[in-house]
């Protein structure tokens, strides 16, 4: 048996190593730099960082934030986001295995190991997302992308792990009962689809960079690109149509075909395809809620409206917590951005901040207490 201080140290330092790697992936990534090679260097002097100079947290506090060598100042965020990481992973495991507020996880060692691998992979990836929104206004999909995929195939793992009836019962992991999933998969091959036609030129991205007039000299600065933002709408609108339609067409071949229904309950029902069609409906209703919002508010008011990588965001996270939790965190974000709105007024000399930063703090939120905010869920929608 591990003593219990060791486990938390250790967690602890693994998540101050990982907060130094988001600041590499925070630096680079946007940038369009390898995050492998080379290795660190002062960004003032470029001179490798030796490894004892690279140490995460106890390096930046001897050195006093400075270079070594040339004395530059290194910015604080590098030891914020190694803090705040380390406290991130190690909060998680307290509240997951020390609390009452998530039933159901098991023991660290045993089972319960791998919820917190999941989540944890998602928490640590949004961070440097929200890092990189705060700085450039932009959250890169790459990000997301990987979220979305760690999401699915936990999913479809995770029965391997834990009692498919302990998922279902605890809300472990995204499942999906035969309706939900002959819908995801109907959502799937609609999504398949308009990825077809967006390849092909026949349907067209929206605020795609036009190119650059052949008559502007080399010296004279490139025009600023002006869109028609309800046009660049209706091509997203567009490229949603064979999603919704496929959907609603999936769902209906299941209702009106007996034979296809008993097959597909059958098929449906086998824990990992459940599992693989949960979180795959779970990034679906993420995009959903987002997109939604995104499309009406620029209809509504004339510009765009939030922004593609928050779309993707919270995709990412329904495929790793579930449809219905993303829903709610969605809902509570704005909450802490009035929040921030007031600390800004009150100061003044504060900024805005992008959005992603409070989609993130409403899902860790969600995840704390999932089991509350399911339980309302159920009462509200289900049992009423």
């Amino acid at each position: 048996m591990i003593p219990e201080w060791i486990t938390i140290t250790f967690l602890f330092a693994i998540g101050a190593c990982v907060g130094s790697f988001l600041n590499v992936v925070i630096y680079r990534l946007p940038r369009d730099l390898s995050i492998v090679h080379p290795g660190s260097a002062c960004p003032s002097c470029k001179t490798p960082i030796a490894f004892y100079d690279n140490i995460p947290l106890l390096s930046w506090l001897l050195l006093l934030g400075k270079c070594r060598k040339c004395k530059a100042r290194i910015s604080p965020r590098y030891f914020v986001i190694e803090l705040f990481t380390a406290i991130v992973f190690l909060s998680l495991y307290l509240i997951y295995f020390h609390t009452q507020l998530r039933k159901g996880v098991g023991g660290f060692f045993d089972d319960g190991y791998f919820l917190y691998l999941i989540q944890m992979i998602m928490l640590a990836t949004f961070i440097a997302a929200s890092a990189i929104d705060l700085e450039l206004q932009v959250i890169p999909l790459v990000l997301c992308w990987l979220v979305t995929a760690v999401g699915i195939i936990g999913s479809g793992v995770a029965v391997f792990i834990y009692d498919p009836v302990m998922i279902r019962s605890y809300d472990l992991f995204p499942t999906a009962s035969a309706k939900v999933a002959i819908l995801a998969a109907g959502a799937l091959i609609g999504l398949l689809t308009s990825l077809l036609l967006l390849f092909t030129g026949i349907i067209k991205t929206s605020y795609a960079e036009q190119s650059p007039d052949s008559k502007t000299s080399e010296t004279e600065q490139p025009q600023p690109i002006t869109y028609k933002h309800r046009m660049e709408m209706l091509k997203e609108v567009i490229f949603l149509a064979p999603i919704l339609i496929c959907a609603f067409a999936a769902y209906k071949l299941y209702d009106w075909m007996p034979a296809f229904q008993n097959w597909w309950i059958d098929f449906s029902q086998i824990p990992v395809i459940a599992g693989l069609l949960g979180s795959l409906w779970g990034y679906f209703i993420g995009c959903t809620v987002v997109w939604a919002t995104r499309i009406f508010g620029t209809f509504a008011f004339g510009k765009e409206a939030m922004g593609l990588g928050d779309v993707h965001l919270m995709g990412a996270a329904g495929a790793v917590i579930g449809a219905w939790p993303v829903v709610i965190a969605f809902f509570i974000a704005p909450f802490f951005g009035l929040v921030w709105a007031f600390i800004c007024m009150f100061f003044k000399k504060m900024r805005q901040i992008p959005y992603g930063p409070f989609l993130s703090i409403g899902l860790f939120v969600v995840m704390i207490l999932h089991d509350a905010v399911m339980n309302w869920v159920r009462f509200v929608f289900f049992y009423r």
